[in-house]
């Protein structure tokens, strides 16, 4: 089980800034199934432009109608707070009641479901571009939980490409995220210190990688053609299952049961590192929260306790085995952690999840919370990944980190 410090760190869902300012929280048990989406694109990590809209929508599955209040603050780079006022960053008000709620209709599960859009009639919209927070809170002022969104400018352009590594070691296992920043309209001065970038696997923050600087310029663009430095584990296609129908076995439902709700049994899985790479469309680590039999997906689809069955004969040592991906935001904490079955010889762990399609994987995590995802799932250069390139500036005088653009690839289109 997880060691005392870990399970701490992990079940409160405390992160601090260097500067021990800045505060994450993973959500508590009760709230269930975040969505949190905005603009065109409708990533459960929103990157809008200025002006879009955001929704935000949970669940409490204690079903008394509490009442959340919201509050956004605006954050740099690093996620410390920027020196922004809040009429500085703010169109209106936050600290304000969300009263877009209903309740389950005839589930065996009773939940309140929760939906904040922004704007409305309080909060007409952020003023600035950058790293933002929305924070949700209870009736007593105590933290529930938190969400990162990123507000841009298209001041920049940026070409993103996916290429295998040049690594030989890494050849058949990583993937580098090549880009070129141009700026025909504003020079970027000293970008090596004022130039900032964030590329993402999946929509990942916890996997980032945020140390770049520019390699070298060629007119008005800048040019990172790093290898290592850029490279992702390719890792492999996420696994999954569809609850929309609560009755009957599908390709990854082996077994039905009714208790106290209904509860699916997932098809025992095994270790795919040392299998051949085969290509089946996923949806990269998300989620879709869908019922056939019901229209209103909102409140009328029911929760589903969800069995996972996990084998694998290697020694981990100290090490855990969890399930792993974007249904509760790339965490990891109790509820994803798999135990040993002696009976089975078998890892098993049960969670609750709202009837829909979903992706995960099944990881293995360090004492110091590191993810390997490649060691029981396989890491290919084949594999089908998302990857974004958010870039930020701060020029001479400028009180924060502005975002002024952003590019997208997927390694489908991947080039040696």
């Amino acid at each position: 089980m997880l060691n005392k410090t870990l399970l701490l760190f992990l079940t409160l869902g405390y992160f601090f800034s260097s500067e021990a300012q800045f505060i994450e929280k993973i959500e508590p048990y009760h709230i269930r199934t975040i969505q949190f989406r905005g603009g065109a694109q409708q990533s459960k990590l929103p990157i809008i432009r200025l002006g879009e809209s955001l929704e935000l929508s949970f669940d409490d599955i204690i079903g008394d109608e509490a009442d959340y209040y919201y509050r956004i603050t605006h954050h740099d780079f690093d996620w410390t707070p920027s020196d922004l006022s809040k009429g500085e960053y703010l169109d209106g008000f936050d600290d304000i009641r969300i009263v877009n709620y209903e309740n389950s209709l005839n589930s065996l599960q009773l939940y309140s479901h929760y939906t904040l859009r922004i704007p409305n009639v309080d909060t007409r919209g952020v003023l600035k571009s950058g790293n933002y927070l929305l924070s949700i809170y209870n009736y007593d002022g105590d933290l529930v939980f938190t969400r990162k969104f990123m507000v841009m400018l298209n001041e920049v352009k940026v070409a993103v490409d996916i290429k295998r590594s040049r690594t030989f070691k890494y050849i058949n296992s990583k993937q580098s995220v090549y880009f070129t920043i141009d700026s025909p309209g504003e020079l970027l001065i000293n970008p090596k210190e004022n130039v900032k970038t964030l590329v993402l696997q999946n929509n990942n923050l916890k996997s980032a990688i945020t140390d770049l600087k520019p390699q070298y310029t060629i007119g008005s663009k800048l040019i990172y053609r790093y290898d290592l430095e850029s490279s992702f584990w390719g890792g492999n296609e996420f696994l999954n299952f569809d609850s929309s129908k609560l009755l009957g076995g599908n390709i990854s439902i082996r077994r039905v049961e009714l208790t106290d709700i209904y509860e699916h049994f997932l098809y025992t899985r095994g270790s795919r590192a040392n299998a051949l790479y085969t290509y089946y469309p996923d949806i990269n680590g998300d989620f879709v929260v869908r019922s056939a039999r019901f229209k209103n997906h909102n409140i009328q689809a029911e929760y589903v306790r969800i069995h996972f069955n996990f084998q694998y004969f290697e020694d981990i040592g100290d090490k855990e085995i969890h399930i792993y991906g974007s249904f509760n935001n790339w965490c990891i904490d109790e509820s994803t952690y798999l135990s040993y079955d002696e009976i089975s010889d078998s890892y098993r762990t049960s969670r609750l999840f709202k009837q829909g399609f979903y992706n995960y994987r099944f990881v293995l995590v360090d004492r110091d919370g590191s993810v390997d995802e490649g060691t029981i799932g396989g890491d290919y250069w084949e594999t089908e990944n998302d990857y974004t390139v958010v870039v930020y500036y701060r020029g001479p005088g400028e009180r924060y980190d502005r975002i002024i653009g952003y590019g997208k690839s997927n390694s489908s289109i991947i080039t040696n």
